[in-house]
């Protein structure tokens, strides 16, 4: 065999390296390690996994895969590619490795780099990769990613290898024992798995796959900028920082647009970018393959930017910067808007307005939208850049409207009322029969006529960000509620959406159909 080159450990990795346990490596350790081996003629084999609560199902697993050669090594999932739902993992990946290290059978444990295995099988080459009976038929894998590390272990002359031996889920013994939630929610959750099935509810994630979806509204460019605080100016009284990196991410109905995409189908995205600062390579190369972008060219005016400046030692955001011109569109525009939306709508099963309320959707655009759509479902947004102006009434009509608690405050005026009372009003003067309201921590609360109002818990435990959750929420509920579904599960997997969001900053992830799956069965289990 060719021998396999492979990284150099720098001066830290060595440092830290001496300070783990003797089992625990690197995947670069690892590597080598393996490449020593192999010329010894021993057969390595590889197991991968979350591994959140070590138990005897992972044990007899261990131990029948170590029967497949000569070495066993564990690779980890790092933390922020854990995708089992909000709250999870419950023990970060050093302590995971800590506890696979400790077993007897195990010779070694490296935390992964990547979101999965793939990788990694093809850096360490094992000669047999071990799953457990669960992946046997992969069409049960959510994820589908066993088929890529089936493919990843044949690539390197390797073969894949099932166990069937006693199973246990970590994600149900969790659950059963210890309070991710408070008692509350606890209970919410032990009430839905009464009324539902998981295959039930994953089955409207299958429905929502086969709508035709357009999403309508203002495309927004997100920039995080980084920074350093230095200190007062010695000759201004303001405060000094030293800049350190940005990130960017698609905002707006860019991003609605890509998590709607996420699920599945057929997706229309209906916006304008600015004839300035346009952003096209970004936009394309950040969309999903899967949306049919409609843009028209606003004349004068770059591609909106929502600039936010962070600290990077305590995360606080310092101010934020408007890149925009919110202008009513000039004739020209309007009517090149009003067109695009006549020649299209009757395409699409679902419209998802998303009203940031920056001159695009003109009261002719939202009576061509009102008229004309087959299932209408809109958002209007309260943000500093439209000031409060930005209300629910501008539309007439709707099949579906979702709020942020704040903007139902500011339709109806009245701060300090009672959220059912603020939702009833708010029915008078919109023609829509169905609401839902989003009140951060308090959980979401929905209304339909006839049916009265249900309300559902957040199911967040860590908040990194809240940009980006409403749209989030927007998306997935839009979906569920054109096909009828129960309120309950709307707010759930809504619920988890936005949970998924706000652990994350802006919209560095999409909402998909494999995560949001993965989520369900964790909190049903």
């Amino acid at each position: 065999m060719p021998e396999v080159a492979q990284p150099e450990l720098t001066p830290p990795a060595r440092r830290a390296a001496r300070a783990r346990p003797a089992k625990i490596r690197s995947v670069a350790e690892l590597a080598q390690l393996i490449c020593r081996m192999k010329t010894q003629g021993k057969r390595v084999v590889h197991c991968h996994g979350v591994f959140d609560l070590v138990h005897l199902g992972h044990i007899r697993h261990f131990e029948m895969a170590k029967r497949e050669g000569d070495v066993l090594v564990v690779t980890v999932t790092p933390d922020e590619h854990v995708n089992r739902g909000p709250g999870r993992p419950i023990f970060n990946h050093h302590l995971r490795a800590e506890s696979l290290a400790a077993l007897a059978c195990v010779d070694y444990v490296a935390v992964n780099e990547w979101p999965t295995a793939v990788e990694t099988i093809r850096l360490l080459r094992p000669d047999v990769y071990v799953k457990g009976s669960e992946y046997a038929r992969p069409e049960h894998d959510v994820t589908g990613k066993i088929y890529d590390e089936e493919q990843a272990i044949q690539s390197v002359g390797g073969r894949i290898h099932f166990t069937d031996d006693i199973t246990f889920s970590s994600s149900q013994l969790i659950n059963q024992h210890f309070s991710i939630h408070p008692p509350k929610t606890e209970q919410w959750l032990k009430g839905l798995k009464q009324r539902h099935t998981v295959d039930g509810v994953l089955e409207f994630l299958e429905r929502a796959a086969k709508l035709k979806v357009l999403v309508v509204g203002e495309a927004i460019i997100d920039e995080y900028v980084f920074c350093d605080g230095l200190g007062k100016s010695t000759k201004d009284p303001i405060l000094a920082f030293q800049y350190r990196s940005t990130e960017t991410y698609l905002g707006g109905t860019l991003a609605v647009a890509n998590h709607v995409a996420g699920l599945g189908g057929e997706v229309g995205l209906l916006t304008f970018l600015g004839d300035s600062d346009r952003r096209d390579d970004f936009i394309q190369q950040a969309m999903m393959p899967n949306v049919r972008p409609h843009f028209l060219t606003r004349q004068g005016a770059p591609t909106i930017h929502k600039r936010r400046f962070v600290d990077t030692h305590t995360s606080a955001r310092m101010f934020e910067l408007y890149l925009i011109e919110d202008s009513p569109l000039n004739e020209d525009e309007e009517r090149m808007l009003v067109e695009t939306l006549a020649g299209i709508l009757r395409e699409y099963d679902v419209v998802i307005v998303a009203d940031y309320g920056h001159g695009m959707l003109t009261s002719a655009a939202i009576a061509s939208l009102c008229r004309s759509a087959r299932f209408l479902a809109v958002n209007t947004q309260a943000n500093a850049g439209n000031r409060g102006f930005n209300t629910i009434s501008r539309y007439p009509r709707a099949d579906y409207v979702c709020l942020a608690g704040h903007e139902v405050a500011l339709e109806t005026r009245m701060r300090h009322a009672k959220w059912r009372d603020l939702i009833l009003e708010v029915t008078k003067r919109i023609d829509c029969p169905r609401f839902t309201v989003t009140q951060g921590q308090h959980g979401t609360m929905h209304y339909a006529a006839g049916a009265g109002f249900t309300e559902v818990p957040a199911f967040a435990t860590r908040v990194e960000d809240r940009v980006g959750a409403g749209d989030a929420v927007l998306a997935v509920t839009s979906l569920l509620v054109a096909q009828r579904a129960p309120w309950d599960l709307v707010g759930f997997l809504g619920n988890i959406a936005g949970a998924q969001m706000v652990a994350e900053l802006g919209n560095r992830v999409t909402i998909n159909k494999a995560t949001l799956a993965k989520s369900v069965i964790t909190l049903m289990k």
